[in-house]
Parts: C-alpha cells; sequence; structure tokens
C-alpha cells in the first residue's frame, strides 16, 4: 500500500535516518517507536505529505486515502462540532453535490428526453454508492463517534472555537475515525482521552479495517492496538513482528548485546592505542603499528541505547503526616448552574495512592484543585489533617512557573537543600540535558514546561503529592523514572489519570466520578477494570446499556457478530482460496513477463533469429495467459466483494 523507497530525512544537517526501505500493507498496525528527537512525528508527516523526504521516494497505492491527527492542532472555525465533523467527510459532501445537480438536471424541463433518461441513470449509480457509504446513517455515526469520545448531544451544537485544544483534538480525531480511509496515523492520541473515551477509542481502532500507524507512550494502548513495531534507532528504521511488549523483550536482549559489543571494543581499543603508545618510535616495530593505526581507523562507533529509564530517582522522606491527611464532608461545588458535586463525602487515609478516574467533566480535576487549595466550593469541609503539606502539578503547569526563571533556578527554588548537581540528575531525567538546564522557562513547549513541572514536585517534601495527567508529555523512559519515584514514595497520592499501565504498580484504591456520584473501589485498576466491566455486563443483561455502534446491548451484539463472521467465512472460504490461488499465477506470470523482456533486450537473443522468434512467442503465449487469469479473476473477485457486502 506505501513503500518507502531509499528514503533520508536530514534535519539541520543531522539525518534523522538514511537508506530507509519499509512496506506498510493493507491491514498493518504498526508502533512507531524511538527515542525523542528520532524523527517519529517526521515519518507521521512525511507519510500524510506535510513534509518531503531528503533523498529517495515514497510511492502510494493510487487514489488512497490517509487521516492523520498531529499532537496539536488548533481550529478557530465558528461551525457547530456536529457540521464541522459532517463537511469534513468528503465522499458524503460529494455526494450530496452530485445528487443536487443531477435533480438539477431531471428538474429542467428544457433538457431533451435522453438528457433526462442519463441523469435518471446516474441518480441509480449515485444510490449504489449511498448504500456502499451508508450514507443515510451518516448523521447516526457523527453521533455515536462524538459521544464516544466524550461529547454530549448538547455539546453538538456548540461552536468548535468554544473549546480547549483537548477537546479540539477529539474533534478532529472524530473526523479521522469516520474518514473512511485507508491509513490512519496518530501522533499521541491518547493525551487529551479520559479513561471512557479511551476505551471506546481502543474498541472502534480494533475494529477497523485499515492500517494503523501511532506513536504513542501509553503502553496499554499500544498493546491492545498493534502487531508490529516500527523502531527509529541509530538512524535507522527497522520493523519487528510483534506487539510494543514483544518488542520491549527484543530491545532489552538487543541493549545487552551492544553494551557488551561496546566493551569488547572499548577493551580493544585500549590495547591496540597501548600498542601503538608503546612501539610508536621502535624502527622494528613500525610496520606493526602502522597496521594497529588502520586497525583503529576501521573500528566502527557503537550507539549505545538510551538508559533514561534505569535511572534512580527517589523524592525526599516527606514529614509524617496525620491517620487521614484529607477529610472531606457534604462538599458542593457549582459553577454558575452546573452543579459539580452535591453533598460529596471523601477521605483519604495516610499511605492511600488512589487513581481519580470518570469521563472528562465529570468533576476529577475539580476535585484534585479543591483539595489542593487551588479552587473554591461552595458548600461543606475540605479539612487538611494534622501535618499534611501539599504539592499540585496541573495540567496547566505554566500558571505555576516563573518564566524568567531558566530551569535550574526554577527547580532550585523547591528545595533550598538540593545541590545543583542533584537538581541536574533530576532534569536530565526528564530529558534536559547539558546547556539544556540554562534556558529560560519561557522558550519551552507546553510539554517541556510541564517536564519542568515534575522535576519541581519530586524535590518537594510534600506528604500529599497531586498530580493531574503528569504523563501527557513524557516519553516512555520519562514515564518510568516518575512511575518508580511514585511507587516508593512513602506520603500519600492522589493522580488524576488515564494511563492504564502507568497506574498499575501505583494506585492502590480509585474513586470513579461519574454524573454526579462517585465509587470507591478499594483495589487497583486492574480491579477497577474487572469490576467496571461486570457493572457494565449487568446493565447489558437489564438492557439498559446499547452498543454505541449499533444501539443493541453488548451481549446480543457480540453473538450478532458471531453469527455475521461464521456465516461470512462459510460463504467466502471457498471462493477465497481460489481468487488466492488466481493471485499466486498472476504473480508467477508477470514474473516470467519481466525475465522475457529482459531476454527479448539481450543482444545475444535479438542477434539470434530464431532464439529470438521462440522467445517473442513464448512471450506472446505467456501474456495470453495471463491475459485469461486475470479475467477470471476479475469476475471471481467481484463476486467475492458482492458476497462479502452482503456481511457488512
Amino acid at each position: 500500500m506505501i513503500d518507502l523507497i531509499d528514503v533520508s530525512i536530514q534535519f539541520t544537517g543531522v539525518p534523522l535516518f538514511e537508506a530507509t526501505n519499509i512496506k506498510i500493507n493493507k491491514g498493518d498496525r504498526i508502533a512507531l517507536v524511538g527515542a525523542n528527537g528520532t524523527g517519529k512525528s517526521t515519518i507521521l508527516k512525511m507519510l500524510a505529505g506535510l513534509e518531503e523526504t531528503s533523498s529517495g521516494k515514497i510511492q502510494m497505492q493510487k487514489n488512497i486515502s490517509i487521516g492523520y491527527l498531529p499532537q496539536e492542532y488548533l481550529n478557530t472555525s465558528v461551525k457547530s462540532v456536529f457540521d464541522e465533523v459532517k463537511e469534513s467527510l468528503i465522499k458524503v459532501r460529494e455526494i450530496e453535490l452530485k445528487e443536487s445537480q443531477i435533480h438539477k438536471i431531471i428538474d429542467n424541463s428544457n433538457i431533451s428526453e435522453s438528457e433526462q433518461e442519463k441523469a435518471v441513470n446516474e441518480l441509480g449509480e449515485l444510490e449504489l454508492k449511498k448504500t456502499e457509504l451508508d450514507f443515510y446513517s451518516i448523521n447516526s455515526q457523527i453521533e455515536k463517534v462524538l459521544e464516544g469520545l466524550g461529547f454530549t448531544t448538547e455539546d453538538f451544537a456548540q461552536p468548535v472555537s468554544s473549546y480547549s485544544g483537548g477537546w479540539q483534538m477529539r474533534i478532529e480525531l472524530s473526523k479521522i475515525l469516520l474518514g473512511n480511509h485507508d491509513i490512519i496515523l496518530l501522533d499521541e492520541p491518547t493525551n487529551h482521552l479520559d479513561l471512557d473515551s479511551l476505551q471506546w477509542l481502543i474498541s472502534f481502532l480494533m475494529n477497523f479495517k485499515g492500517a494503523l500507524l501511532l506513536v504513542s507512550h501509553d503502553r496499554f494502548f499500544v498493546n491492545k492496538l498493534t502487531t508490529r513495531t516500527l523502531e527509529i534507532f541509530n538512524a535507522k528504521l527497522t520493523l519487528y513482528n510483534g506487539n510494543y511488549d514483544a518488542y520491549l523483550r527484543f530491545k532489552d536482549e538487543r541493549d545487552k548485546q551492544l553494551v557488551a559489543n561496546f566493551q569488547n571494543q572499548e577493551k580493544k581499543r585500549k590495547q591496540t592505542e597501548d600498542f601503538i603508545d608503546r612501539f610508536r618510535y621502535k624502527a622494528t616495530k613500525a610496520k606493526q603499528v602502522q597496521s594497529r593505526i588502520k586497525q583503529l581507523d576501521k573500528l566502527e562507533d557503537i550507539e549505545l541505547p538510551e538508559f533514561e529509564g534505569k535511572i534512580k530517582l527517589r523524592f525526599p522522606e516527606p514529614p509524617r503526616s496525620g491517620s487521614l491527611p484529607v477529610d472531606i464532608k457534604l462538599l458542593t461545588k457549582k459553577y454558575d448552574d452546573k452543579l459539580v458535586f452535591e453533598n460529596f463525602d471523601f477521605r483519604l487515609e495516610r499511605g492511600d495512592k488512589i487513581a481519580f478516574v470518570g469521563p472528562n467533566g465529570a468533576g476529577k480535576t475539580t476535585l484534585a484543585k479543591i483539595i489542593a487549595d487551588k479552587i473554591n466550593y461552595n458548600s461543606g469541609e475540605v479539612i487538611l489533617g494534622h501535618n499534611t503539606i501539599t504539592s499540585y502539578y496541573a495540567q496547566e503547569v505554566a500558571v505555576d512557573l516563573d518564566l524568567e526563571k531558566d530551569l535550574l533556578d526554577s527547580v532550585m527554588e523547591s528545595s533550598i537543600e538540593s545541590t545543583p548537581q542533584q537538581i541536574r540528575t533530576i532534569l536530565g531525567s526528564f530529558l534536559f540535558n547539558n546547556d539544556d538546564v540554562f534556558k529560560k522557562v519561557k522558550v519551552l513547549s507546553g510539554g517541556e514546561k510541564s517536564r519542568v513541572a515534575l522535576a519541581k514536585i519530586m524535590i518537594t517534601k510534600a506528604n500529599l503529592i497531586i498530580l493531574d495527567e503528569p504523563t501527557n508529555h513524557l516519553d516512555y523512559n520519562s514515564k518510568l523514572v516518575l512511575q518508580d519515584a511514585l511507587v516508593n514514595f512513602s506520603g500519600s497520592l492522589i493522580i488524576v489519570s488515564h494511563d492504564v499501565d502507568f497506574l498499575k504498580p501505583i494506585a492502590n484504591k480509585v474513586l470513579e466520578i461519574r454524573k454526579l456520584k462517585s465509587t470507591l473501589f478499594p483495589g487497583g485498576i486492574d480491579y477497577y477494570l474487572t469490576k467496571r466491566e461486570s457493572i457494565i455486563e449487568r446493565e447489558d443483561s437489564d438492557g439498559s446499556s446499547k452498543s454505541l455502534a449499533t444501539g443493541v446491548n453488548r451481549k446480543d451484539q457480540k453473538r450478532i457478530d458471531a453469527e455475521i463472521r461464521n456465516n461470512k467465512h462459510s460463504a467466502t472460504k471457498i471462493l477465497k482460496k481460489e481468487v488466492e490461488k488466481l493471485e499466486s499465477k498472476i504473480e508467477n506470470l508477470e514474473l516470467q513477463i519481466e525475465d522475457l523482456e529482459i531476454a527479448l533486450g539481450d543482444e545475444k537473443v535479438y542477434s539470434n533469429t530464431q532464439l529470438s522468434a521462440a522467445k517473442n512467442k513464448e512471450y506472446e503465449n505467456v501474456k495470453n495467459e495471463l491475459d485469461k487469469i486475470y479475467s477470471v479473476w476479475t469476475e471471481k473477485s467481484e463476486e467475492l466483494e458482492n458476497i462479502e457486502s452482503e456481511f457488512n
């Protein structure tokens, strides 16, 4: 479907990757991985036609449709959310425009009978296209995708420009999911999703029939969706079979081997240099010295993998708090007329590490901010226990950072006891190395500011840390550093996050906030997900929970889907085998034709009359055979497509 042929990309003269040959096939589900700055986003932009190659070429299947979601997106459109999504569906718009044009022709009393008949026939052809596109359910499909990504029916009529960047990304994602694309390219799609919409997106993409290429640091998301891993390492792209976990196992072995090779080479280098230094000025050893110098020049540099994730950082030992760091009684919070909490009770016990989960807008961030004393509430009590010291990380981190300070000073102000070297080590774990620490905060990107804010929290002596989506801008290694530190943190923790893999070893309780109600689950994230699935299944058995895709309850939908799959398999299996055999014959005949064309261009052949005539006759016979098989293949393929369309 897409071929990268000898593709190279350079950035400010430095090669990101060179002479790359990669094939992306129909139905491939690929995770694109590599250290920050290695070119992951560049590859997606290149495939989307937004970046050019430095050399080489990209060959694409004719009329291929590509959907691309960038990391950041801003839309100032005043259209409603619903209209913005619908008008992005090019095939739908084309059908509506063509239909309008045909009706104008039909309604024109001055046209001839033959022209009118032609227009009516075109209208019939258009109806077939509508059926193929499921045209009459488009509005329903848009509603279901928007609802799956967290929008309410009331949101549909709101202007796109009234939404924050995170919600605008969901609108853009909706367009892509509904765009009937052959391949979807996603750059960190989970950053702005809650756990509900994340689970919905996983379910949707698992049923997507096209190819998928995604960049994400959400290990849970990647493992669910991908079956191959494309790694950028040492300016090369390598494609591995298996999901992200399988790739990590391979990478671990590969990294160990690289380190061993590096150590052996350094040992050999030192021995060679010692020999050269020792005998450089001895005439009797001149030949051997020159030989060793040549050996030294031939040694290739071995690039070692990055090991940021192996860095062990620890929070300072915090002072002991009371047994109840937080005690909330009868809390009520409103935003104008919108009620968020009413008579809400919550207790945090010392040592608890609680994950706040639930759909966006349910109140997770609001509750975190109330506990951190960042916003007021309408009534009730929020009691911080004896000796409770809080530290808060917000999604909008720039608010609490001094933009005029450099990174070193900005982090150091959080702990006068830490040395500059300790601060530099912490900043290094969040990808700020060497002179980066002297950059002003104001020149940093949003993601870089968030990493500075996390570094500041790492050195505070708070015994209650409150984190709101801390992993959105972290690479895999930085995430491991933070995760390990939080696992070993001896204080109490509140964390708002949708990152399942990140939460697994940390959270010992889960508070779900949903529709003015809260439920405390006395176990980790796996326990919560299991219980949540049980709740959904109970609702299904009552007929109260419907599939977003069809309106049928989930249990019935699974049964219907299984029946369709079985019937489809039975109806097509023989025909599929015939088509596959024909395709194999076509491939062999095409190879024969290529060989014969090369032979016919050979002087030894065309200068020999008898041999040339024989080769030409063979060439014509193979071409005729290919034409016959092509004809049968076309007929069988159309028959197969017609049968399959009955089950879609």
